[in-house]
């Protein structure tokens, strides 16, 4: 390999999708980063594109490598390549950032030209770039950096801020250099006060591989080599829910999370293998400000439930979601009510009690959908049960119960509402209650819909054949 960098590393790097001067870069310090640090480093030169990301994160698991990695992409790539730069690298303590920068600071710039001012917390290169550490005690004191301008910001620790607080710092990330695209690298565990807003924003498009403004690069104890040998039993150690987030780097899982038993990997399906009969259903929860959500599922003989599909919308009057929902059921060649002995028709198709409760008119939101062809009838809406009769369908795959509850990959929004709901304080056998939020992210509307659909039954049990499945 050309400029005397090493094989393993340079083949490493392109397999990444590193840009040879960045390897350059690395090497000129005598740096080698390691498979997923490369990955992310690779990312972070996806954001110089006009049409590209603006934010990386990188983390997961604890001992991924991420704030080595984080400090030498700042230091030793954007600094070294561009004059100039103002870089603001964050964490929560101020005196535990001071420590760790400086520990860094002796490990990756032996070889790079700097001036480091502790008293002032900045690292200075020749070319006039410098990287300002700063620190968030408390929130509030985010404050004193809004209104300045930073062409990077580095956040150690991410879901350590909330999601207000974060956004507020976003909107400091700004340049007037022409030629440099500002953006945010962001490093961080599961869990913390900004667990749900961090996974919305990073996690979730990555798993779903719809990714625009952001770039999530998962890394666990397993990406980093130079961890000492004891390290990872340490984390086998944990227990719970830190041992899932801190080993595994699970997403799916927080302190205080309802639905412990949900695994991504084992409850969410790309097709349901039906055994024997099978009875269909439906389920809305309504809203107009908040989501409408109704999903479809149906059951086989030997007891699985499965969650074929799901509409979800806000803001839509009765007519459009009718629509929608005989779209839906279209799909999957299930009629409303059976025209003859070989339809495929719903078993039953219920509704929460606001549907039904009748406005000063007299009229009712499900005399409405009535007109429209769909007739809905009051869902069992005990809280309690509900939930119960969710947990004992997802089962405990990790303590061998079987799970008899799925849910098809293209209910997005019910994948994404399950490990998100947290036990109520004042009642812990109930959900708390959340609202989406002005962009329509999060919401407990999708869960709700499930809870009718798995925990009312029929009134008679009538097996219909599935057909073309």
């Amino acid at each position: 390999m050309t400029a005397n960098i090493p094989d393993q590393f340079a083949s490493a790097a392109l397999a990444a999708g590193c840009h040879f001067d960045q390897m350059l870069n690395f090497n000129r310090a005598g740096v080698v980063l390691q498979p997923r640090q490369l990955a992310a480093s690779a990312a972070a030169r996806l954001c110089d594109r006009p049409a590209g990301p603006t934010a990386v994160g990188f983390g997961g698991a604890r001992g991924g490598g991420k704030t080595f990695w984080l400090v030498a992409q700042m230091a030793l790539d954007d600094c070294q390549r561009f004059p100039g730069l103002k870089c603001l690298l964050l964490r929560k303590v101020g005196k535990s950032n001071l420590e760790n920068f400086e520990d860094l600071r002796r490990r990756l710039l032996t070889r790079i030209p700097h001036a480091w001012a502790a008293s002032r917390a900045t690292l200075t290169f020749p070319n006039g770039s410098r990287i300002i550490a700063g620190h968030f005690q408390c929130e509030k004191d985010i404050d004193a950096y809004l209104g300045l301008e930073y062409d990077v910001i580095g956040i150690e620790e991410a879901t350590t801020l909330t999601a207000r607080k974060y956004h507020d710092i976003v909107t400091c990330n700004r340049t007037s250099k022409p030629g440099w695209r500002p953006r945010i690298y962001s490093t961080t565990n599961p869990g913390g006060v900004g667990h749900a807003w961090y996974r919305t924003a990073y996690v979730i498009p990555f798993q779903q591989r719809l990714e625009t403004a952001t770039r999530f690069i998962p890394a666990t104890v397993d990406d980093n080599a130079f961890n000492n040998a004891d390290y990872r039993g340490v984390l086998e150690r944990l227990a719970g829910w830190q041992r899932r987030a801190w080993l595994h780097g699970d997403w799916d899982i927080a302190a205080g999370q309802f639905f412990t038993t949900f695994r991504r990997d084992v409850h969410v399906v790309d097709q349901f293998n039906v055994r024997g009969d099978v009875e269909w259903f439906a389920a809305l929860d309504y809203g107009f400000n908040h989501y409408t959500v109704v999903l479809l599922g149906c059951t086989d003989t030997d007891g699985n439930t499965c969650v074929m599909d799901e509409h979800a919308a806000r803001g839509w009057v009765p007519e459009r979601h009718a629509q929608a929902i005989k779209a839906m059921l279209q799909r999957h060649r299930v009629a409303l009510a059976a025209r003859s002995q070989y339809d495929i028709a719903l078993r039953r198709f219920v509704a929460g009690a606001d549907v039904f409760a009748r406005h000063s008119d007299g009229a009712t939101i499900a005399d409405q959908y009535r007109q429209l062809g769909i007739s809905l009838r009051p869902a069992a809406t005990d809280r309690v049960n509900g939930w119960a009769v969710i947990h004992k369908g997802l089962g405990d795959p990790a303590s061998g119960v079987r799970p008899t509850l799925f849910i098809h990959r293209n209910c997005t929004r019910l994948i994404d509402c399950l490990p998100a709901l947290q036990h109520d304080p004042t009642r812990p056998e109930d959900v708390l209650k959340i609202n989406p939020d002005d962009d329509g992210i999060g919401g407990d509307d999708a869960a709700d819909a499930l809870r009718y659909l798995v925990a009312t039954r029929s009134r008679t049990v009538t097996a219909m054949r599935l057909r073309g499945y």
